[in-house]
């Protein structure tokens, strides 16, 4: 005979606790795909409120044609200059090509600095022969190259494609954060409070003056970045040094974004058999340009939010290395709010005291 199915009160929290987890591990799961794209939407979202705020007082308060708006405006902020990358990017790659195969038409002699150095040298020097004998050798190399890289390529153009529809879901989802932000934050903050208490204000706020720090840091460090590169170019006599320092401080934006432009003009430097210039220019970049960054951005951020140095570059770093490039929000984020449980506890335990 069955026996009689449990009804104590501990049963039934057990059931539903068991069914509250299942539901948020489902709901984990068909949300996972969209995660980094609305971390993204809420960071826009979140710097760009003072813009939505002055908008939504222009057209007298009507809150989705200025979510509509002040979407419209960050997206051609980012779109633009990417778009604008791109292209010079792929104008200065088929002129730095044409360049080239006019160098190669010349025979010149590989430069010494070349030849000399310890491994690649005879490699190098072999190379060299044979672009020197038939230059359109050079068409066949990169045919090849591209043809035993396929998978790696194929890999590259889906990742860019991965991160273009991400892109157009961030600023998708940024447009309701901004139209239904205040209301779901009023409504988030009120659910954390119930549960942590009041001290949940304190941690919003570490969260926020963080994000909006690290959106400072990425700035200056990215313009500090091209205007030190630039000097660079300038000192090295490179040609259009403002354009190249312009490209250097958006590609910045980037997690090693900037070394890509230097590094390759020291390269051509070097094939130009301009040995000084490019040995001038390697160190500018790796003292300076690069240096730029690992100062400037964890400095600003330390400023603004009263971090330590050290645990703030830790944060970036930690971060993009855990999250990707928006661990470069999250690394800080996280480490800022354990900063504020640390110090409240520390100021809980003095009142005790006391």
């Amino acid at each position: 005979m069955l026996g009689e199915l449990p009804s104590t009160s501990w049963f039934r929290r057990a059931i539903v606790a068991a069914v509250m987890v299942g539901i948020l591990l489902l709901t984990y799961m068909v949300l996972a795909p969209f995660l980094v794209p609305t971390i993204w939407a809420a960071i826009l979202a979140y710097v760009s409120w003072p813009l939505h705020i002055r908008v939504c007082r222009i057209i007298r308060r009507r809150q989705s044609l200025a979510s509509l708006i002040t979407t419209l405006i960050v997206s051609t902020v980012i779109v633009v200059p990417i778009v604008w990358l791109l292209f010079t990017l792929q104008s200065e790659a088929v002129k730095a090509y044409r360049e080239v195969q006019t160098l190669l038409a010349t025979k010149p002699a590989l430069p010494a600095a070349l030849r000399d150095l310890p491994s690649i040298g005879p490699w190098l020097e072999e190379k060299w022969a044979i672009l020197i004998a038939d230059p359109k050798t050079l068409n066949v190399e990169l045919q090849q190259w591209l043809t035993s890289s396929a998978d790696e390529v194929s890999g590259v153009v889906g990742g860019v494609g991965r991160n273009v529809a991400k892109l157009f879901i961030a600023l998708f989802a940024m447009f309701f954060f901004l139209r239904d932000g205040a209301r779901f934050f009023s409504q988030f903050r009120a659910v954390l409070e119930g549960m942590l208490g009041p001290q949940v204000r304190n941690y919003l706020k570490a969260i926020g003056d963080t994000t909006q720090a690290v959106v400072y840091a990425l700035v200056l460090a990215a313009l500090a970045q091209g205007i030190a590169a630039g000097l660079g170019y300038w000192a090295a006599g490179i040609h259009a040094p403002a354009l190249l320092g312009a490209l250097t401080a958006l590609a910045a934006l980037l997690p090693f974004g900037a070394p890509v432009i230097w590094v390759s003009l020291v390269a051509w430097l070097l094939i130009t058999n301009h040995v000084a210039a490019a040995l001038a220019l390697a160190v500018w970049g790796i003292l300076v340009v690069s240096w730029a960054d690992n100062v400037v951005r964890p400095l600003v951020i330390s400023n603004a939010t009263q971090m330590p140095f050290l645990l703030v570059v830790f944060g970036v770093l930690g971060g993009v290395i855990a999250f990707g490039l928006v661990g470069l929000f999250i690394g800080p984020v996280v480490l800022a709010v354990s900063l504020a449980i640390w110090r409240e506890w520390l100021e809980q335990r003095r009142q005790t005291t006391q």
